[in-house]
């Protein structure tokens, strides 16, 4: 299997680092050989189920794009239920959703322009093979140490039918996160890889603006899903987008999936193929190891540390990829907090 690799024989888990519909997120120890990866795991009859697919679909998989599934196996809990492990690569970086929210909430489009041509990369290896990911979105794109990127949670995603652009596949039940859905998918009229199109486009929507696609509209949420579904809007567009990103943006929310242009198609979209314009950063910006790396100035109070506190100007030069730093999360208004958690497990959850 092109994405399976030695699978950890021996390990210890450590802390829960997540959760969702399906189970818990531990990170865990390899004991043969130091490593550090990541456990998910699942009890339930469902969460059971989306483990299994997610597992059968990464074991298909070798893309520097796309999460590696190091193995999976089968353990009996202390009240006796069958438990499914799936042991995953860690991505050190945490999630673009995470990313966003310690570097005051939203991107600079110079990084968005970087971060969807990787995402982009991932989701053309994926169609050209059949592959639909079904729950895009910025929590489910996992950043690395060097700021590589790679997609994750293929909890929702479905086989087409056939390889051939314009197959769908039917869906017996609606899967993904409401918000990021497509309006044929809401519609449940079945599902192909235009599906992900639309979805690339709100969460470029979310690395832009910090919040979550229609998120001026959530405040009657049944009404917002038939608009989404039934109207003939789209997610309002970023206002200090370029005229490509805009363009890049029309082309992926296209309410008509015929319409939509192909991830191969985006790939040599004016938005992802111009030269980037922050070049003199490339030689001095260097990614985080992890986002708590970014904390370069947070609580300065608790530090022993007689340094002198950065001030927003040194700051910025050193982190060039964020569009504003905030020294503090309290900068970010009660709204756009409460619009950026309606994604969260209480809220929107990933439905299976």
């Amino acid at each position: 299997m092109a994405g399976k690799c030695s699978q950890p024989r021996e390990w210890i888990k450590g802390n829960v680092i997540g959760s969702g519909s399906f189970g818990v997120v531990n990170l865990a120890i390899n004991k043969a050989t130091g490593g550090i990866f990541v456990v998910k795991s699942a009890s339930s009859g469902a969460g059971v189920q989306s483990l299994e697919n997610e597992a059968n679909i990464l074991e298909l998989l070798d893309s520097p794009y796309i999460v590696r599934c190091l193995g999976r196996d089968f353990s009996t809990g202390a009240n006796g239920e069958r438990k499914l492990n799936l042991f995953l690569e860690y991505m050190a970086g945490g999630s673009l959703a995470d990313l966003a929210q310690k570097f005051g909430g939203a991107l600079d489009e110079t990084v968005i322009q970087v971060y969807t041509r990787e995402i982009l990369q991932g989701l053309s290896y994926l169609h050209r093979r059949g592959i639909v990911h079904n729950d895009l979105k910025c929590k489910n794109v996992l950043l690395g140490p060097t700021g590589n990127i790679k997609l994750a949670d293929f909890g929702c995603a479905k086989r087409l039918n056939s390889s051939q652009a314009g197959s769908k596949v039917s869906q017996q039940s609606i899967c993904g996160t409401p918000l990021w859905m497509a309006p044929e998918v809401l519609r449940n009229e079945g599902l192909d890889t235009a599906s992900d199109i639309w979805s690339l486009g709100c969460s470029i929507i979310e690395m832009a603006t910090g919040r979550p696609p229609w998120a001026d509209e959530v405040s009657n949420p049944m009404a917002l899903l038939l608009k989404i579904a039934c109207s003939s809007g789209v997610p309002q567009f970023p206002t200090n987008f370029s005229k490509e990103g805009l363009d890049f943006l029309a082309k992926c929310l296209q309410r008509d999936p015929k319409l939509r242009w192909t991830s191969e198609e985006l790939l040599n979209h004016p938005f992802i193929t111009r030269k980037n314009v922050m070049a003199p950063y490339e030689e001095d910006a260097c990614s985080p190891t992890s986002i708590l790396d970014v904390q370069l100035n947070e609580e300065d109070s608790d530090s022993d540390c007689d340094s002198e506190p950065l001030h927003n100007e040194e700051l910025s030069s050193k982190v060039p990829f964020s569009t504003r730093y905030n020294r503090f999360r309290g900068r970010l208004t009660r709204k756009q907090q409460r619009e950026y958690d309606l994604h969260s497990n209480e809220k929107w959850i990933t439905v299976r």
